[in-house]
């Protein structure tokens, strides 16, 4: 009987750690590949990976915890190396609802790694144990800034630098997506910019569309229609500074879909300002935006 109740204190200590709720999954549809076991094994293994693991020192219920989706399309397999694109995409609730609002979406194009099926992953913050870890780590801290980042204004910071600190054990071994000279919108860039002075106004504009904003939702449309129109007006000076910041389009691309829905339905409100905002700032979601009426 003492045994059958340890079991379930450490059951309920292993469910309550659990800090993230992350749905990883693998497409190998485009890999000549008749063995699909060792794909079956790794997805399996990197769910595991990342949503047993506890990323900070907070228990959370599950309703608490960051969710977001990873999905990797393999676009080759020899042997033990694993090479594709990763889809990087964080939700967030909105307060009072069961709406969960997208807040990053980025594609990862930069995704290579050796593993063999039934490798074990760990992961060591103060060691580089392999590209593969150190990818999904990165990515956790990613997901868990932005969207702390969209409760409370730059509450995001402290996950940044632990993904910043990922990024530079990881340029030690020169493996592509790590080093500022690999492009200009990957994994260096990208926490690099999230950390950055200059584009200050994409983090502003997190924390004011949703708590100005989406959630309002179900207590005040207006309200909340009026607060997302305000915080997309915050990112002209950004532009102003970099009109080709990827930060801003790795917004829209998260965003564009809903920002069209807001503004098409429910109580009427003063748009044309907003429309000539996002259509200078975003031009590329230039066709989305004539569907605003």
């Amino acid at each position: 009987m003492r045994k059958y109740l340890f079991l379930i204190l450490i059951f309920n200590l292993k469910l309550f750690s659990q800090t993230v709720n992350c749905n990883f999954v693998l497409n190998s549809d485009f890999v000549d590949q008749t063995n699909q076991q060792v794909f079956s094994t790794l997805e399996k293994s990197i769910n595991e990976f990342i949503n047993s693991n506890l990323w900070n020192d907070k228990s959370l219920e599950i309703h608490q915890r960051v969710k977001f989706n990873l999905v990797l399309n393999l676009n080759s397999y020899v042997g033990s190396n694993f090479n594709g694109t990763l889809q990087v995409q964080v939700e967030r609730p909105v307060y009072e609802s069961t709406y969960l609002t997208p807040i990053f979406n980025f594609l990862d194009k930069d995704i290579s790694f050796q593993y063999d099926e039934y490798q074990p992953l760990f992961y060591n913050p103060i060691s580089f144990e392999s590209n593969l870890i150190s990818i999904l780590s990165f990515y956790v801290y990613i997901a868990m800034g932005i969207e702390a980042d969209t409760f409370r204004i730059n509450s995001g910071t402290i996950f940044f630098k632990e993904a910043q600190k990922i990024v530079s054990l990881a340029q030690q071994n020169n493996i592509k997506g790590w080093n500022q000279s690999d492009g200009t919108r990957n994994r260096f860039w990208l926490v690099d910019t999230l950390l950055s002075n200059t584009f200050r106004e994409y983090r502003t504009v997190q924390y004011e569309y949703h708590r100005r904003g989406m959630d309002f939702m179900t207590t005040d449309l207006k309200k909340a229609k009026n607060g997302v129109l305000f915080s997309l007006e915050k990112f002209l000076p950004l532009y102003r500074r970099r009109p080709n910041a990827f930060l801003i389009q790795t917004f829209f691309d998260a965003k564009s879909d809903e920002i069209v829905d807001i503004f098409s339905q429910g109580p009427q409100i003063e748009i044309k300002q907003t429309l000539k905002t996002l259509n200078k700032i975003a031009p590329y979601f230039g066709p989305k935006w004539k569907k605003i009426r």
